[in-house]
Order: C-alpha cells, then structure tokens, then sequence
C-alpha cells in the first residue's frame, strides 16, 4: 500500500465530494461554496496535503497572482517540486478550473515523471502514463477531453484510487481484461497494440491478468475474409488470450474452418451449449487460477446463430440439422445448460463465476438475451456480454435475487471491459473507451512487439490483396457503353440502369444464398473491373462498404413496392436503383413516378399510377399474394437504406451471415470457377431491366 493511508484519502474524497476543500485547507478564512468544477488552486491543495503539508524550502513567489492566497504555500511547494510551472507569463490562475490534462499532468509530475520523452503536445508524457494507469484514471486522456473541465466527483475517484493503488511487490488483485466484437477492428480504437500495453503495464503494477474474448473476433473487414479468420487468430494468439468464445459470426467462413481456428488458438474456446447432434463441441467452462483464486469463465453463443448464419453451415449433406446451439421456444435448454456449468464449475472449486456470453440485449433475441439467462441462472458473479454491440452496463438480480453486474464493452475495441478483483472480492466491473477518432497506438506512438505483429499482419494482407482469385474476359462495369458526360468521362449508369457488373453482383447474392430473386442497391456497387485478372483487391473496390448478406421472405406485393422506389428517380441517378437476379420488369419512365417520401428520402407511400411493369419472377408472372425468398444486403433489408420501407414486416430466414466481399469471391470462385465469360459480356447486362418512355 502506499504510505498515503486510506484514511487521508477517504477524508480528500469527502472534502471534494462535499465542496468542502477550501473549508479543509484553512479553516479560519470564510469561502464561499465552491462550484462543481474543481480549481486548480484547489487540486494542487490536495496533493499538498496529501504529502504531509511540507513547507516550502523558498518564501518567494514564483507567480504573481498568488497574493497570500490560502493556497500560497501549496503552489509554492509545487512549484518547487517541478509539479507546475503555471500557465505561462509568470501566471498561475489559481481560480481557473482544473481540466482532465492538467490533472493527468499533476499526478504525472508528483509521480517523477516516469518515461518523460518530451515529445508532442504538452501533456503527452501525462497522456501515456495515463493510459498505463487506467485504473486510476478510468478514461484515456487524449486531444478529445484533454481541455474538459474535471469535476469534483471525478477528481475524488482520481484521487480516492491514486492514493489507494497497492505496491507492487505486494499487490494480489487480480485484472480481468475482456474484448468482444472486435470485427476485425485490431487497429481501431485501443487497438490490439493499445490493448496489449494495458495489459503489460498493470502486470508491471503487481496486478495478475486475464484477458477473455466475447466472440465476433474474426469477422467484419476483409482481413479476415481473404484469410478467413487466420490472420486474427495468429494475432489472438501473440495477444496471450486465456479464453474465448465463438460469436455467430465465427462460423460465417463455414464450420469446418471455425474448427480448425479453434484448433489453431493458443487457448480454449469454451461453450456450454455450441453441440454436434447433442454432444458439446467444446468444454462448457474454464477455471483459471491467479492469486491463490480459482476463476471459472462460462461460454454461450446466442442460438439466434442458426438464423444470422448460413443454415447450411450447421447441417449435413442432406441438409438435416448438425449442429445446434440448445434453440428452443421457451429458452430452457440454455438456462439449464448455463446453470448446469455454473454448479459444475462451483463444484470443482471455483470461487468466482463470469459467464462469457455472446447474446445481447435486442428484444427480439429473446428468450436468450443476457437478461433471460440472468432471471433463470443462479451463481453467476458477472456476465461479460457481447453480441449487440452496445456498451450497457446493469446490475440486475438473479434467479436467487443476488445482484449480477453485466458489462458490455461495444465493437472494434472502442472500448475495453475490465474486472478487479481484490482481497475483498470483486471490487469494479466497467469499460474503458478511447474516445478519439485517432487509434491509440497512433494517437499516442505505442511503438512495441505487439504493433509490430499488427503492422506485420497488415502488409500480409496487402500481399493478399495482389492475389489473382480470377480471370474475367469481359470488362465488368458500373458505366455507360457509350455515352459520356461534357468533360468526356463516362456516365456512370449503374444507378439508374442494368449494368453488367450489376448483374454478376446481383447473381452472387441469389446463387450462393439460394433464394427465389436477389437485389443489391446499385450505390453499393462502386468499381469496375477490368479484363484479365481479378485480384481481391478488386472485389473489395466493388463492395467497400462491409455490407452484409440478409435473406428475407418477401411477398409479391412488396417486391413490386420495392421496384416502383428503385424506379422512382428515373432518368436521374439514384443510389437506391436495384439491380437484379432471378427477376425481369419494365419501367415507363414517361409515367411520373407515383412514389410519396419525407423529408428524410424515406419512401412513405405509392399513390397513383405505377412505372413498373411486367415483372416475372423466373419464367412466371409475380404474384402479389405468394410469398418469395429474397436475398440482398443488410442496409437495404433491414436499416431502410436508400430509403426502402418496403421490405418492412417482412421474415427475416437469415438477420446477417457472410460479409459482401466474400459472397462475390464464393460466387467466382465457387460457381463461375474462377473464370467470368461470356454470359456478362455485354456491358448493358442480360436485359434483365428494360426502361421505355425516357
């Protein structure tokens, strides 16, 4: 423990907490109630104080707005100690209000400046240090709060855990570190570089780690598409994970890949109710050990898996059900399976139970969001939540009526949960955020092993990028065959008319989701592609956006609904138009579109005669009344983009699964062989889209 007692620091706490700190530096002098906003005369009292009021060795005032202050010979000492040197010009401004940078950069100073470079912004020292620390600090400081006033309460918690931190050649306590839907995201936010510098640096203090993973790690750029997941699971594994479990989307690059992931992975994959015809695929806990404490971490992955994924992933040859996750209508197969790892794990002399779960909080999850499983579970201590993507953090009562704490730490490492546990049990559950646009590691120039792995990783994925997946001998393209613009540059047509290339992508979503028609939004289709060799970098030019492959079922009705909005802007561009596959219609562009949209662009009604006609699905007139599977990406199924409302209401067979780019490189290389010929050589498409009246 420091020599700065609990006592001293519990009576700084109360005095900011209170508005009591002048009252606390001299109580002879009359001051009126301090505002929330701490001063700096204020703080620098504090650190006084909290050093045993020292005099100081000089009676001269090194600032000339000190004025006999009641804090005169606190400053004084500060300034003595190198712990401020004002303002600038001589000036110290003790009424200013403290910000969060200079109380980073008190604290640093009062510590010796530990790793000083001198380099960046004033207080980018403070900003590292602070950054190894936040424990103390609970929020990184970085140019986007270095300037925001620092209240009291904060100031108290600052210092309430600054004067309480152990030594570390006696620290016992133990950091649970947690990440989830990290989406590929390994140099976003803290970055996995950040993140392993957290992790170094309170082992440096003493604490015992442990660093746990919600699932959804290896899918969500196209890192991991081309490698299919391997080049984040070499990164988790120079990352030292102790546990992780699968996400739904781990199993987007086909369950015979995931199993060879988790075969790859340095550490256990654990999930108490993934099974293959009944039997558990992986062991339903772990129990770790640090600081003399057994430590049981619990898996479950959301059955919803079996609807945003690719069914087949989870079924046999002959499509019958492989394997499942426990789905049931009323939600007991998991609540007994998580209960009946809980006792295991208590029985087997676990003093703690953290379930490590992938099932949100979305409504429409239920009966398997982290709230059903807490209301039908008993023994669980925390639940680490992913899936959902939010950064909630409840305390709720179990089945028993003992309070649980969920944490949720959000996407793409924006945010870092963590857990201390001390002698006295479990101290704190919460997140950290980097609220910067910048990464971390950017932001704050962590050169070390880790982001050298992460750089490393990178340029591999550059190499990738060159690969060759495919020849084509047609030219793919988003444009007119002829016409061009006054500046002589082609018109870009894919917005309002078929497209070749429109129709390749169109093709892929209908063939590798088998569904009756697809439509991708032709502002999604974004690059041509050349004859002669297709590289992976080109796919991703195509699709930039990291969309996703949505399947619905869809009646007729809503279909011609959806083509009337596709039509509605007609001979304009319009990034809603669809191309198509599995269905051919006309559109009367000499009919005024009869489409109704607020002021958002949202479509809110058809009133009046239609554009579209003739609309075949197949080789049959559509149907109003039956019912139509339909695949197309996720902004325009479920998020109403481009202002579609009309697949409102519809089934939805499958929420997300594979990204975009990965449906367009299944489809060329699975279906097309790796060869794109002849049926897209005309750059107008296949006539799938005939517009008349222009």
């Amino acid at each position: 423990m420091r020599p700065r007692t609990k006592l001293l620091s519990l009576f700084l706490s109360i005095c900011l907490t209170f508005s009591l700190c002048q009252a606390a530096f001299a109580a002879d002098v009359s001051v009126p109630a301090a505002p929330d906003t701490l001063t700096r005369a204020e703080f620098i009292t504090l650190l006084w104080k909290a050093n045993g009021s020292p005099v100081p060795a000089s009676g001269q005032d090194p600032f000339t707005d000190l004025d006999g202050g009641w804090y005169r010979d606190a400053v004084l000492w500060a300034a003595e100690q190198g712990i401020t040197n004002g303002v600038g010009s001589g000036v110290f401004a003790p009424d200013a209000p403290l910000t969060d940078a200079q109380l980073a950069a008190f604290l640093y100073r009062a510590q010796g400046e530990p790793g000083r470079t001198g380099e960046g912004v004033w207080y980018a020292d403070a900003a590292r240090w602070v950054f190894d620390h936040l424990l103390i600090f609970d929020e990184p400081l970085t140019a986007a709060n270095a300037d925001e006033n620092c209240g009291r309460d904060d100031a108290a918690a600052v210092l309430d855990r600054f004067m309480s931190m152990p030594d570390p050649e006696l620290n016992r306590d133990i950091v649970i570190l947690y990440t989830s839907d990290v989406h590929c995201g390994i140099d976003r936010g803290f970055g996995y570089a950040g993140l392993s510098q957290i992790r170094s640096s309170l082992e440096e203090q003493g604490f015992e780690t442990i660093l746990v993973d919600d699932g959804d790690a290896i899918q969500g750029e196209a890192i991991g598409t081309l490698s299919k997941g391997g080049i984040l699971a070499d990164l988790m594994n120079a990352m030292h994970y102790d546990a992780a479990i699968p996400g739904n989307h781990e199993f987007d690059y086909g369950m015979d890949n995931f199993l060879s992931i988790a075969e790859r992975a340095a550490f256990p994959y654990i999930s108490c109710n993934l099974n293959k015809q009944g039997a558990l695929v992986f062991s339903p806990y772990t129990i770790l050990e640090r600081g003399g404490r057994r430590i049981a971490f619990v898996g479950v992955t959301t059955p919803m898996t079996l609807s945003e994924s690719a069914p087949s992933i989870f079924q046999d040859e002959k499509g019958e059900p492989l394997y499942g996750f426990l789905r049931d209508a009323t939600g007991e197969g998991v609540y007994t399976a998580v209960q009946k790892a809980v006792d295991a794990a208590r029985a087997e002399g676990a003093d703690y139970v953290y379930v490590l779960g992938h099932m949100g909080q979305d409504a429409d999850a239920a009966p398997w969001t982290y709230a059903d499983i807490i209301e039908h579970v008993g023994g669980i201590d925390v639940f680490l939540d992913g899936h959902s993507h939010d950064t909630e953090q409840v305390a709720m009562k179990d089945r028993d009526g003992r309070m649980v704490v969920r944490s949720a730490c959000g996407t793409k490492l924006s945010c870092i949960g963590y857990s201390l546990i001390t002698e006295d049990g479990i101290e704190r559950t919460g997140i950290w955020s980097w609220p910067d646009p910048v990464s971390a590691p950017e932001a704050l120039d962590l050169r070390s092993e880790m982001q050298d792995k992460v750089d490393a990783a990178k340029e591999t994925f550059e190499e990738q990028l060159a690969q060759n997946v495919a020849q084509s001998s047609v030219r793919l393209t988003i444009f007119d065959p002829v016409a061009t613009d006054n500046e002589g540059q082609p018109v870009r047509m894919v917005r309002r008319a078929e497209t070749n290339l429109g129709d390749l992508c169109a093709d892929a979503f209908r063939t590798v989701s088998g569904t009756d028609i697809a439509v991708v939004n032709g502002g999604g289709v974004r690059k041509d592609i050349a004859q002669g060799g297709v590289t992976y970098g080109d796919i991703i030019n195509v699709f930039p956006f990291g969309n996703e492959l949505c399947v619905v079922e869809v009646t007729g009705q809503q279909i011609l609904d959806a083509l009337e909005w596709s039509a509605h802007a007609i001979p304009d561009e319009n990034g809603g138009f669809l191309q198509v596959s599995g269905l051919r219609c006309t559109i009367d562009a000499s009919i005024p579109t009869p489409c109704l949209s607020d002021e958002n662009g949202t479509c809110i009604g058809i009133d009046g005669a239609r554009r579209v006609r003739d609309v075949f699905i197949g080789n049959e007139t559509i149907d109003p009344a039956k019912t139509y599977t339909l695949a197309s990406f996720d902004f325009i199924l479920l998020e109403h983009g481009d202002g579609y409302t009309a697949f409102d209401g519809a089934k939805v067979l499958q929420e997300r699964g594979r990204m975009d780019i990965q449906v367009l490189i299944d489809y060329i290389a699975d279906t097309l062989c790796g060869e794109i010929g002849e049926a897209y050589a005309d750059l107008a498409g296949q006539g799938r889209i005939r517009v008349i009246g222009e």
